[in-house]
């Protein structure tokens, strides 16, 4: 068992989001830990990007501000390994490809061992494409984790047989932000994965409320909410941390007696 799929050994996870730097290191590490001691089962790391093309405004806000703030790939990863003093919960990074490509994919992947970052989420970076990191991500013990959309139809069998670490359904057609309503139906998409797998899912893009995370981990094995958390950093700044945790721990409370 991979340390990700420890997350979902005991119960439905709640997975936060955090974008690093915005609006500071600091401020990401307080409320990372702050998630940590409040439930979260696993955390997924955003590492800024000038075009994030999956993200919808809010989260590509918190990008330019971590930017513009002075944050790198390597400030991030002094600060992940300072975190791993303390936080022992799996940890993701979602970035783009080019981010790992201008950095190097054998460095960048080498260092996610060394500071024991679990996998990587990379939304531009089609299926059919994988072999272009898989090969490093296997060499260096770093799940590559897939993403099914509403649109993967007749690909869900295909991706779900090949999934490592979690598969990561997006809830929606679009961009992340909050829904007031998801209308997919994820139920089937859910029945083909767990027809070909029996890797976690955890469905994200849209959740912001309690009744929302119940209702899609319900169907699944996890929620994951970004826009929601990084509307409180964009709200409070480095006062976040203590919101972060309430909204967090009322987001798993929601998930406990599932």
């Amino acid at each position: 068992m991979s340390n990700i799929k420890a997350a979902f050994a005991n119960g439905k996870a709640f997975i936060p989001f955090f974008t690093c730097g915005d609006p500071d290191l600091e401020t990401t590490a307080t409320s990372v830990r702050a998630a940590v001691a409040n439930g979260a089962d696993l955390i997924e790391l955003g590492i800024p990007f000038s075009d994030p093309t999956a993200e919808g405004p809010v989260i590509q806000a918190a990008n330019l501000r971590a930017l513009n703030g002075g944050v790198t790939t390597d400030k991030i990863f002094a600060f992940v390994k300072e975190l791993r003093r303390d936080v022992t919960v799996p940890m993701v990074f979602m970035t783009y490809a080019n981010v790992i490509f201008s950095y190097g994919a054998e460095r960048f992947l080498s260092t996610c061992r060394d500071i024991q970052i679990d996998g990587i989420i990379l939304p531009d970076l089609p299926f059919e494409e994988r072999e272009e990191f898989l090969p490093v991500c296997r060499k260096y013990g770093v799940d590559l984790i897939y993403l099914i959309a509403p649109t993967s139809e007749n690909r869900i069998a295909m991706i779900a047989k090949e999934a490592e670490g979690f598969l990561y359904l997006v809830s929606s057609l679009g961009v992340t932000g909050t829904r007031s309503e998801i209308t997919t139906d994820l139920a089937s998409i859910v029945s083909v994965v767990r027809q070909n797998t029996d890797t976690p899912c955890a469905i994200g893009f849209g959740i912001s409320t309690p009744e929302q995370a119940r209702k899609m981990a319900g169907l699944s094995d996890g929620a994951i909410v970004g826009s929601a958390i990084v509307k409180l950093l964009a709200k409070y700044g480095k006062d976040a941390p203590r919101y972060i945790g309430d909204y967090v721990k009322s987001m798993k409370d929601a998930l406990r007696c599932l």
